[in-house]
């Protein structure tokens, strides 16, 4: 146990623990950028995001994490069902990669609802065991280093700050790279990189779950 006198102690150990595994290169962080990069629903986006990370965080110190350890077929399910869901959005990103015409903030920014841009970013967080094992499993299982309520709450809120300082810098820090991206040639290459990134992401859930 760590013995904690006031909440600066907690609260900067899981901001700077939040910070270490938010900070990837993911399909979230991916689909994130891109909204930013078209200025399209960044901020539903980002605070679709961090609120999930903060919802998943607590659930995670309040013992969640213990409850789905004891239960891996909950989370292969979910593994199947991530991969899943990352190989068509790989396929969606190559097929954009191969028609520039659409690789323009305007055009893809018009043709995507608000509400079809939140249903696709649920799927990279709720569909993803990765934010689990992240927020839930390890944080919630560091967090009881703390000998009580009071300081674990802290914990909880700064790796959650971290969430919340990470998806808005992305979204809205994303604009200072708008002269690059009007050319098609940019979109081209950031899309096969997703592309990539997803389907990198879904073989090794694949994998993971044949060797389990």
């Amino acid at each position: 146990m760590i013995a904690a006198t006031s909440p600066h102690a907690p609260f900067l150990a899981g901001l700077l623990l939040g910070a270490s595994l938010i900070v990837a290169i993911g399909a979230q962080n991916a689909f994130v950028l891109r909204q930013g990069l078209l200025q399209a629903h960044r901020l539903p986006v980002a605070l679709f995001c961090a609120l999930s990370d903060a919802v998943l965080i607590c659930a995670g110190v309040g013992g969640l994490g213990v409850a789905i350890g004891q239960h891996p077929r909950m989370l292969a399910v979910v593994a199947c069902a991530g991969a899943l869901v990352l190989l068509w959005y790989g396929i969606q990103a190559l097929r954009r990669a191969f028609h520039p015409e659409v690789l323009t903030a305007d055009t893809h920014g018009a043709s995507s609802s608000v509400w079809q841009v939140i249903a696709a970013c649920a799927g990279f967080t709720w569909l993803n065991p990765h934010v689990y094992l992240d927020t839930v499993l390890l944080i919630g299982s560091l967090a009881s280093a703390w000998p009580s309520p009071g300081p674990r709450t802290w914990f909880a809120i700064g790796a959650a700050t971290s969430s919340f300082i990470w998806f808005f810098g992305l979204a809205f820090g994303a604009k200072l790279l708008a002269p690059l991206f009007r050319k098609p040639m940019a979109w081209r290459v950031l899309d096969v990189l997703i592309a990539l990134i997803m389907w990198s992401i879904a073989i090794k859930l694949l994998l993971a779950f044949i060797v389990h």
